[in-house]
């Protein structure tokens, strides 16, 4: 009587444990990934400085931009100058230079626009 006791208990503890596995499994715990630690002082420091050196390269960015702006149209006037200059027969090896270096700074100001990757 005893024997068979014994082994229902150990029929039941075995057909269980998958019931439990199943209930445990669908009702994961929360994780603590989900939950945001309150910031501290030196995270509210630190997240400060990086805004004011996010604003300030910005600001160095457009600065930038202008002077090369700038020097786009200088060169761009002084080209006009030196086309309207020359013949039809003859272009100058400063007009190539002039158109060579227009180029790069064109592409350079645009790759500034497009701001940091």
């Amino acid at each position: 009587m005893r024997s068979r006791f014994c082994l229902w208990i150990a029929f039941l503890f075995l057909f269980s444990l998958p019931c439990l596995a199943q209930t445990r499994q669908s009702n994961p715990p929360p994780s603590r990934n989900d939950v945001n630690p309150p910031m501290t002082d030196a995270d509210e420091v630190q997240a400060r400085l990086a805004s004011e050196m996010a604003k300030k390269a910005a600001k160095e960015r457009v600065a930038a931009l202008k002077h090369d702006t700038d020097k786009l149209l200088k060169l761009s006037v002084e080209l006009k100058e030196s086309v309207d200059k020359s013949d039809e027969n003859v272009l100058s090896l400063d007009v190539i230079k002039k158109a060579d270096e227009i180029e790069k700074l064109a592409h350079s100001v645009k790759d500034k626009m497009k701001g940091p990757n």
